[in-house]
C-alpha cells in the first residue's frame, strides 16, 4: 500500500508564498500519478492540480491557474505544490493523492490519500 505524508503548511500573509510537499512510500518514484486537492470548512474537497508519472504533463484548476505550480522530484519520491500570490481564506487543508492510472481531476479516481496539511492565509 502507498503511504503519503504532506508537509509545508502554515500561516502566511496574503500575497505571500508557500511550498507544500508530499512524500510517498513507493518503491519506484515514478509509479503513480499525483494530485493536490484542498478543502475549506463546510465545503467539499476541490481539485487543485495533478502531474503525470513522468512529470511532463500537468493540469490545473482554472481557479488557481497561473498562481500555483505542481512539480515532482522522483529521486526524492516527492511531489510539490508551489503556491504564489496567495489570497485570504479561512483555514484550508491541502491533501495529496496518488493513483495508478493517468491524470484526472476527479477525486474518487485517486487510490491513496495523505492526512493533509493546513494552510491559513491572513490579511
Amino acid at each position: 500500500q502507498v503511504h503519503l505524508v504532506e508537509s509545508g503548511g502554515g500561516l502566511v500573509q496574503a500575497g505571500g508564498s508557500l511550498r507544500l510537499s508530499c512524500t510517498t512510500s513507493t518503491r519506484t518514484s515514478s509509479s503513480h500519478t499525483m494530485g493536490w486537492f484542498r478543502q475549506a470548512p463546510g465545503k467539499e474537497r476541490e481539485f487543485v492540480a495533478t502531474i503525470s508519472r513522468s512529470g511532463d504533463n500537468t493540469y490545473y484548476s482554472d481557479f488557481v491557474k497561473g498562481g500555483f505550480t505542481i512539480a515532482r522530484d522522483n529521486a526524492k519520491i516527492t511531489v510539490y505544490l508551489q503556491m504564489n500570490s496567495l489570497k485570504t481564506e479561512v483555514t484550508t487543508v491541502y491533501y495529496c493523492g496518488a493513483r495508478n492510472s493517468s491524470t484526472t481531476q476527479i477525486e474518487k479516481m485517486y487510490d491513496y490519500w495523505g492526512q493533509g496539511t493546513q494552510v491559513i492565509v491572513s490579511s
